[in-house]
């Protein structure tokens, strides 16, 4: 079995590919991606294939059994023609199995419900694509925090709209382990499965944080559009707009779903207290 792995330049796609190297080896596994010199150092092979480009993706899986298809990182309505170029590119070139790394999260009223409505959408033209599939719907990756850790020492809290609610994070290298399985496991074709860990507040986090980091923190609440307002002043509206709306999901309850990660990679996730005690120097 050969198998293509998108985005391969990326951190989930890297780690997605050295994960399953690991099950299969090496000459199993292509890496797609748009920047083919960014992708040399993962130690297979490695094609050219942007999702803009529908004829370079479908050389790129010829020969190809099953492709994983990370999704894009474009405007909502730009990536659902992406990746439907990734699908029938696929269909194509003849490729078999198609996996789909999608995303949970607030299907409406929130300003991150855009981004999860297109992928719903190719959700549903992997499924239409006649292909075997398999959907992952990742939970929120936790290494974001962890890289934010300066920020949040230096103001001693953290502080979002996400309230008392909810969040199965998630790491990438856990989701990567996941993905492994699930593109090489035919029992998992036609299924549908939620990646995250034990879902914790925001208050846990915080805790987590300041043991592994010797720093003390504490959770501050604020209201959904003072913290919208504070990330568009930081970061910008696009993306100011995509985490406030990803914190008002939280809120709600948008990522508090149970976890399939055992079914999909073989093991329970690993545990927020494990994890944190590998950041301890």
């Amino acid at each position: 079995m050969k198998i293509a792995i998108t985005a391969a330049s990326g951190q989930l796609g890297a780690a997605i590919v050295k994960a399953t190297t690991q099950l299969v080896g090496a000459d199993n596994v292509v890496a797609v991606a748009r920047t083919p010199a960014k992708a040399k150092a993962l130690g297979v092979e490695v094609r050219p294939g942007s999702y803009d480009d529908r004829s370079a993706l479908q050389q790129a899986f010829a020969g190809i059994d099953a492709v994983l298809l990370v999704s894009g990182m474009d405007a909502p309505e730009k990536r659902i023609e992406q990746h439907r170029n990734v699908i029938e590119a696929a269909k194509a070139a003849g490729v078999r199995k198609l996996i789909y790394t999608s995303v949970q999260g607030p299907e409406v009223d929130s300003t991150f419900s855009p981004i999860v409505q297109s992928n719903r959408q190719t959700e549903e033209d992997v499924k239409a694509s006649g292909l075997d599939w398999v959907i992952g719907r990742n939970g929120i990756y936790i290494e974001p925090d962890v890289e934010y850790i300066d920020k949040y020492q230096a103001k001693g809290e953290v502080a979002n709209c996400a309230g008392a609610g909810l969040c199965g994070y998630t790491t990438r290298s856990e989701l990567a382990c996941a993905y492994a399985h699930l593109l090489t496991e035919p029992k998992h074709n036609g299924h549908t499965y939620n990646l995250h860990g034990e879902a914790i507040s925001q208050a846990a986090l915080a805790q987590y944080l300041s043991d592994a980091f010797g720093v003390p923190l504490r959770y501050r609440p604020m209201e959904v559009e003072a913290y919208r307002a504070d990330r568009i002043a930081e970061l910008g509206g696009f993306i100011g707009n995509v985490i406030a709306g990803i914190y008002q999901g939280i809120r709600t309850g948008a990522y508090n779903a149970p976890s399939d990660f055992a079914q999909a990679a073989g093991r329970a996730h690993k545990s927020w207290s494990a994890y944190f005690q590998s950041l301890k120097t």
